[in-house]
């Protein structure tokens, strides 16, 4: 099966090697990073490369689709070329799915109109203003629509066990957690702007806006 991965610049690393670290344990499925053209792109900050290694137009019929988010997501809201290839391959897919504000992206083609979805923290407001309706749970699924989304950065790897349990089965999905050693143990219960003070969030902002 399938597997075709998204990239564009200024995505976030995570949000497709997340799922990626998990999927490509599972030896009947084939993970494909896809974009508009071969070659190399940079991650949201500039520090990192990954690699396109097969364009849209070759990767027509995938299993699985997984759209990552980052910074440049914006981009691709007005991008009719991505968006296209999104509403043609979603068609045919057995999960179309994403990751933090590529729930945007899916938004944006028409895929989740009207559903539930989730993203990162920061871009819930923007999911109800393309048609989605926003949670703000980890991971959400519309199994029978074939479409799921995940949280922020993170929740990918979460989404990419439960893909593995759907796709193959649980045994499976087990077997990539425990590959991965994926237990978490934070040191701190920090994971969502509900459960730091406004301390942490003004830190979180002046991040931002050094990496904007």
């Amino acid at each position: 099966m399938q597997v075709a991965i998204a990239l564009f610049p200024r995505l976030t690393a995570l949000d497709a090697i997340g799922p990626y670290e998990v999927l490509q344990r599972v030896p009947s499925l084939e993970p494909v990073f896809v974009g508009e053209r071969r070659g190399e792109v940079r991650t949201e900050n500039g520090f990192l490369g990954l690699t396109v290694d097969a364009t849209f137009d070759e990767v027509q019929a995938p299993d699985v689709v997984l759209v990552p988010g980052g910074i440049g997501t914006r981009e691709l809201l007005g991008d009719e070329s991505f968006l296209d290839w999104v509403r043609r391959v979603h068609a045919g897919t057995r999960f179309t799915t994403s990751v933090c504000s590529g729930s945007l992206v899916l938004a944006a083609a028409g895929v989740l109109d009207g559903l539930t979805a989730t993203g990162h923290w920061s871009v819930l407001d923007y999911l109800r203003a393309l048609g989605a309706v926003p949670v703000t749970q980890r991971v959400v699924e519309h199994l029978p629509k074939r479409v799921i989304t995940a949280a922020g950065v993170s929740a990918g790897i979460d989404m990419g066990i439960r893909l593995v349990e759907l796709l193959v089965d649980d045994v499976a999905a087990r077997a990539a957690q425990v590959f991965i050693e994926y237990d978490p143990q934070p040191p701190f219960d920090a994971g969502h702007p509900s459960k730091v003070s406004t301390t942490v969030m003004e830190r979180v902002a002046e991040h931002l806006q050094v990496r904007a």
